[in-house]
């Protein structure tokens, strides 16, 4: 069995604080004390609505769509294909993988209604917590950037690269509030659930692939 190396730390430490987080913001959302917190900023986010905000933010939010991210991570594994980064693709597919059954199933789980969308929207007919919308831009746009900035030279260019992903991802998560079809404390968990994610697979990888006494850094 192979030791666990101080480097692995770098990918397990993130991995399991994200999940006490998301266990402790589970706790309190199905005991009714994030309640008041998510009306605050439900109503916060309504307070800014504009006509060009609200059409921009009903634009954006699909970005984190099954229907946009399913044919971006099929076009982003034939580019990792192509350019034979066999580790760097089967990193996409194990995180997005795991992100659509984390989705379901904690949404079956957690079994909480929807609030009532704003702007005259419909309801979507799945459960609400955790967002599925935050959970699946956050796994997919994260890895992607993950490995995108593993392939860059500089600081300057990986540091852009995270800001767009980070910038990107956290647009998409407040157009779930602004518009009303989550809590706050949703998208919270989605992004939490998917930074656990992210964390355990680069984690579980590193360990395959690299010998006893070598850097545990995953190879893309």
């Amino acid at each position: 069995m192979k030791p666990i190396s101080n480097r692995l730390w770098w990918h397990m430490a993130p991995a399991a604080t994200a999940l006490v987080l998301f266990c402790g913001l589970a706790i309190a959302v199905a005991t009714g004390l994030t309640d008041p917190v998510d009306t605050m900023l439900r109503n916060a986010a309504h307070g800014l609505a504009s006509p060009s905000v609200t059409d921009f933010m009903g634009a954006i939010t699909h970005l984190g769509s099954v229907a946009v991210i399913a044919p971006l991570s099929v076009a982003a594994l034939a580019i990792l294909a192509a350019s034979r980064r066999r580790s760097a693709a089967w990193l996409l597919v194990w995180t997005m993988a795991g992100s659509v059954i984390l989705e379901n199933g904690l949404k079956f789980a957690f079994h909480r209604m929807r609030p009532e969308p704003f702007f005259g929207l419909s309801a979507p007919d799945t459960f609400s917590f955790p967002s599925g919308h935050a959970l699946f831009s956050t796994c997919f746009y994260g890895v992607v950037a993950l490995i995108v900035a593993n392939l860059a030279s500089g600081r300057f260019s990986r540091l852009a690269i995270w800001t767009i992903a980070t910038g990107l991802i956290a647009t998409v998560c407040f157009s779930r509030v602004y518009l009303g079809v989550h809590y706050p404390t949703d998208v919270l968990g989605g992004v939490l659930a998917a930074i656990f994610w992210i964390a355990a697979v680069c984690g579980y990888t590193a360990w395959r692939s690299s010998p006893p006494g070598l850097s545990d850094r995953v190879s893309l």
